[in-house]
């Protein structure tokens, strides 16, 4: 059958319409959620709860919900990989202390409950296995943390401050401490290749450390944590090509 040159290039210019059509469609269609994140906050009766994500430099909301005398909630998300995410309540007390929850989102059900008056203080947060080896990671800084300010106390003591010696003395413990607490999540990379939580642990509590251990940790990775948000980024800053 001869078809003339006029009715091929119609023929073409449909084919070619439908093939982008399709590719529009495939691209605006949203990815079917993959995790789940409820729980309750206790006492609350009114306010707004925001669901957030760091992108682009920027918080930005993905999802709200208002909350009239009864404090559960739920948000449903698509996540390509384990990240940071944020719930945010506007608690309409004009006070924007303790209102930010911060908590290692990945894909499944995440179950987060708290309550009004020490929304980000206590939140019990389970389903998360990303988070709770930032938690663990997080309670074993924290004694660094504390160690280091109760020596940092110590030296504008006014009896130790006339004391060369004692200001020095404490002085090298406030360097012993901050070496162990370097060492420590050092190893922690080391013995938790297979979290995801790992990379982004290592740029934000690690970050000065001597960068041939941090290549180190980066080479010690599954490649399912290297192919995430944050396997990325630390690649990245690592300035690996």
């Amino acid at each position: 059958m001869h078809i003339c040159p006029a009715k091929k290039v119609l023929m073409k210019r449909l084919l070619l319409l439908f093939v982008l059509g399709v590719l529009v469609w495939s691209c605006s269609e949203e990815k079917k959620a993959n995790m789940t994140v409820s729980g309750n906050i206790k006492g609350l009766k009114k306010g707004k709860l925001f669901f957030q994500q760091f992108k682009d430099s920027s918080l930005i909301n993905l999802d709200s919900i208002e909350i009239k005398g009864d404090g559960t909630f739920s948000f449903s998300h698509y996540l390509e990989s384990p990240e940071v995410l944020y719930l945010y309540l506007d608690k309409e007390d004009n006070n924007d202390i303790n209102d930010r929850i911060v908590f290692f989102g990945e894909p499944g059900e995440i179950v987060i409950n708290t309550s009004w008056k020490t929304f980000d203080l206590s939140p019990e947060i389970s389903g998360s296995k990303s988070h709770e080896k930032w938690e663990e990671f997080k309670e074993m800084i924290s004694q660094f943390n504390i160690k280091e300010l109760e020596l940092t106390k110590k030296t504008i003591d006014e009896g130790v401050k006339k004391d060369s010696l004692a200001v020095d003395s404490i002085q090298q413990l406030i360097r012993k401490n901050i070496i162990s607490r370097y060492r420590y999540a050092l190893n922690f990379g080391l013995t938790n290749a297979n979290s995801y939580a790992t990379p982004y642990i290592m740029m934000t509590e690690a970050a000065e450390a001597n960068p041939k251990y941090l290549d180190s940790i980066y080479n010690q990775l599954t490649s399912e944590v290297l192919e995430s948000k944050y396997g990325k980024e630390f690649k990245e800053f690592l300035g690996k090509e």
